[in-house]
C-alpha cells in the first residue's frame, strides 16, 4: 500500500523541480525568459527588503539616540556629558537638546520616506520661526561645518541656513523663504 506522506511528496516535488532546474539551460527561449523575469523580480524584492532593513536600522538608531536625549533632558548632570555647548544654564542646555531632538526627528522622517524634500523644508521653515531653535541652530553651526560635504545632514543644514538667512531678511514671509531646490542626493 502506497504511503500518503506529505513530507515525501514535498521532497519528491523538490527533486522534480531540481531536475527541471538542471535542464533549464537546454530549454527554449520562452521558458528562459520566464526564468529571467522570475530572477529579476526576485532581485527587486531583495532590494526592497534591503531598503526596509535599512529603514528599520535608522529607526532603531534614532530610538536609542532619543532615549539618551530624554535622559539628558531629565538629568542635568547627564546633559553636561552630552552637550558640547558651553556657557549656558542647565535649563537652556536641556532646551537646546530638545531643539536638536526636534530637528533629528524631522531629518529621520525624511530619511525613511515619511515625507519628501519639499515637506521637510516646510517643517523646517515652521521650526525656524521658534527663537529657541534659531538660537540652537546658530550655536551649533560649527558642528555642521565639520560634517562631510556630501552628507545628507550637511546638505539639509545648508538648506536650513538659507531659510534662516531669508527669514531674518523677511520675517513676515516665512512660508515662502528658503532653499527649495532639488533634494540632496541620497
Amino acid at each position: 500500500m502506497p504511503t500518503r506522506n506529505s513530507a515525501a511528496r514535498s521532497i519528491g516535488s523538490a527533486v522534480v523541480a531540481g531536475l527541471a532546474w538542471m535542464r533549464s539551460p537546454f530549454v527554449g527561449g520562452a521558458r528562459r525568459r520566464s526564468q529571467d523575469e522570475f530572477f529579476a523580480e526576485l532581485l527587486r524584492q531583495l532590494a526592497r527588503m534591503t531598503e526596509e532593513v535599512h529603514r528599520a536600522n535608522l529607526i532603531q538608531e534614532y530610538r536609542i539616540a532619543m532615549e539618551q536625549m530624554d535622559r539628558t533632558i531629565d538629568d542635568p548632570s547627564l546633559a553636561d556629558a552630552r552637550s558640547t555647548l558651553g556657557g549656558i544654564s542647565d535649563a537652556k542646555r536641556r532646551q537646546m537638546i530638545f531643539a536638536n531632538r526636534q530637528y533629528a526627528s524631522l531629518l529621520l522622517s525624511y530619511r525613511i520616506g515619511t515625507f519628501g524634500w519639499g515637506e521637510l523644508l516646510g517643517h523646517l521653515r515652521i521650526l525656524c520661526r521658534n527663537s529657541l531653535f534659531a538660537e540652537y541652530w546658530d550655536r551649533t553651526g560649527e558642528h555642521r561645518r565639520s560634517l562631510p560635504v556630501d552628507s545628507l545632514e550637511r546638505r539639509v543644514g545648508e538648506a536650513l541656513d538659507s531659510i534662516m538667512e531669508e527669514l531674518a531678511d523677511e520675517p513676515d514671509e516665512w512660508w515662502v523663504v528658503g532653499h527649495s531646490g532639488e533634494p540632496p542626493c541620497p
